[in-house]
Order: structure tokens, then C-alpha cells, then sequence
């Protein structure tokens, strides 16, 4: 719109979630994962007509005229990079050739490197990890040479606004927590730490920073730590949800948690406070499950 956003630039971006579910599938199928740059990134149009597919001249078979072809090519847009698989390497690469007439890109071949996430694929395996992205972290808040912890938090700490700590600089505090919530793109096992000091970027004390140091120590000693995702029998989808009762102290909410996964390494996750007030266990058990069937959905 002309005066609001009449001279911005969107792009489309897949979601960290579907990008790791890509990852999950084509680690059960054995497919290999392609990697596209896109020397200029395009305008995505949203379109307000209903649009109808049919099957292209000569895929039909009489009385399968609905049914989708065998071979599957599934692309992932994030910007400008493309990621490609699919069962077919004939169906790739004519994909490619095609979007090279179109567009000026790069062939990146198979992915080895995506938003700063390193991925190792294998024959029916892909590893995810930030390992370098964590070592970057431990240096920045020089921590290198730290000593390592067994968990990124004591589990029966709570934090809270007015502790009776001394209040720290936010500028190091929100650079900590900003660094930590980016590496649980493949670090779910810090999620519940980074969510609950995340809440006190405007409030941080020396309780809160220290507790943001004894992640990074926990870092230092699981530093090789990631996502794996493999082959499995039983190839389905499998959810769990979960929460505590009124575990804020500061407005007494509860909060919840979900994850998913195929069988493997999970690919979906979520910690977050609830937006009521809970008045039983039954009430916040339901409201953490409302929230997981909503993404399942």
C-alpha cells in the first residue's frame, strides 16, 4: 500500500520446522538434498483467485486423471535459496537446467551448509548441528577455556523480575540471549533455559546473567551436539506435549511445551508461557495440548 509499505521488499521463507521435516523425509527415503542460490531474490505475489491444478498432457492415465505422479519433487524457498530433493536425481536435475533458464543462480550441488547449520548427509542419515556457530558464541562472551557443566540449568531454579541480585548492563545480557535462542534452531535441549531467561531482557540481574553463563558451560562440554535424523521401521508421526502449573513467579503462568518427530530426531518444538491464567493441572494440560494439535494441524 502507497505511504505504508509501498517501497518494501518481502520474500518468502520456509519455516525452521519444514525445513527440518525435509531433512526428517529425505533421511527415510535416502534422498539426497540439493542446494540453490539464487543470484537475485523475487517478489512473491499472494493470489486472490482459486486456482485449479490438472494433470500435464500425457502424465493422465484413463480413470487416474486425480492421481499424482510415482516420482516426488518436493522444493523448500527460503529468499533465495532453493533446497531441492526428491525421489528422482533424472527429475532434479531437469529442475534445475529449467530454473537456470529462468533465473541467474547458483548450483550448489548437495547441501552441506544452510543459515549457519551444518548438515551431514549419509546414506539414510542427516546430521544438523551449529557447531561452529556455538564456538563463535563461546568466544565472543569468552568462554573458550570455560569449565563444563552437565545440565544448561539447575531444575528446580526459578528466576524472576525482582530477585534482590544486582542489575547488569542489558546490552550483553540481550547479545547472550539473542545468540542462545538462534543456536535452538538445532539445540532443543537448551530451549527450556533460553525461554525462561529470554523473558527478562528488559530486568536481567546477575542471577539471570550468571544462569545464561552456565548455559554457555553446558555448551562447552556438548559443543558436538545436534539434531540426527535416520531411517526407522515404524515411519510415523508422533507428538508429545506437556507443562508445569503456575511455574512463573512473577504473574503465577503456567507454561508449555510440545515436540515432534517421525520416529528419529525430533523436528518440531516449542516452549512458551501461556496466555492465561490457569485455575487447575487439568486446565493447563489442556490448553499445552490445544497448542500441539494446532501444529499437528
Amino acid at each position: 500500500m502507497f505511504g505504508v509499505d509501498f517501497s518494501e521488499t518481502f520474500a518468502p521463507v520456509a519455516r525452521l520446522d519444514t525445513i527440518r521435516m525435509l531433512l526428517a523425509l529425505a533421511a527415510q527415503k535416502g534422498w539426497v538434498i540439493h542446494q540453490i542460490d539464487v543470484k537475485s531474490a523475487f517478489l512473491n505475489g499472494y493470489l486472490e483467485e482459486e486456482i485449479f491444478v490438472d494433470q500435464p498432457e500425457g502424465f493422465a492415465f484413463q480413470g487416474q486423471e486425480e492421481n499424482v505422479d510415482d516420482e516426488i519433487l518436493v522444493v523448500s524457498l527460503y529468499v533465495n535459496d532453493l533446497l531441492v530433493t526428491g525421489s528422482s536425481k533424472e527429475l532434479i536435475d531437469k529442475f534445475k537446467e529449467e530454473m537456470k533458464d529462468v533465473f541467474e543462480m547458483t548450483d550448489l550441488r548437495r547441501m552441506t551448509f544452510f543459515l549457519g547449520m551444518q548438515v551431514h548427509q549419509k546414506q539414510n542419515e542427516i546430521f544438523l548441528c551449529l557447531h561452529k556457530y556455538a564456538t563463535e558464541i563461546l568466544k565472543k562472551f569468552s568462554m573458550e577455556e570455560c569449565k563444563p557443566t552437565a545440565t544448561p540449568m539447575n531444575q528446580k531454579e526459578k528466576f524472576c523480575k525482582e530477585d534482590g541480585a544486582e542489575k547488569v548492563d542489558e546490552r550483553p545480557y540481550r547479545s547472550l540471549i539473542g545468540c542462545l535462542m538462534y543456536l535452538t534452531t538445532t539445540r532443543s535441549d537448551i530451549i527450556h533455559a533460553v525461554s525462561s531467561l529470554s523473558r527478562y531482557m528488559h530486568c536481567d540481574s546477575e542471577i539471570h546473567f550468571q544462569a545464561g553463563k552456565t548455559i554457555l558451560r553446558y555448551l562447552k562440554g556438548t559443543i558436538d551436539y545436534g539434531i540426527r535424523f535416520s531411517q526407522v521401521k515404524n515411519f510415523s508421526l508422533h507428538g508429545y506435549s506437556d507443562s508445569d502449573w503456575a511455574g512463573c513467579v512473577d504473574d503465577m503462568r503456567s507454561t508449555s511445551g510440545y515436540c515432534f518427530n517421525f520416529g528419529s530426531g525430533i523436528f518440531s518444538w516449542c516452549f512458551k508461557k501461556q496466555t492465561v491464567i490457569a485455575q487447575s493441572t487439568a486446565e493447563v494440560e489442556y490448553v499445552a495440548a490445544a497448542a500441539a494439535v494446532n501444529q499437528a494441524s
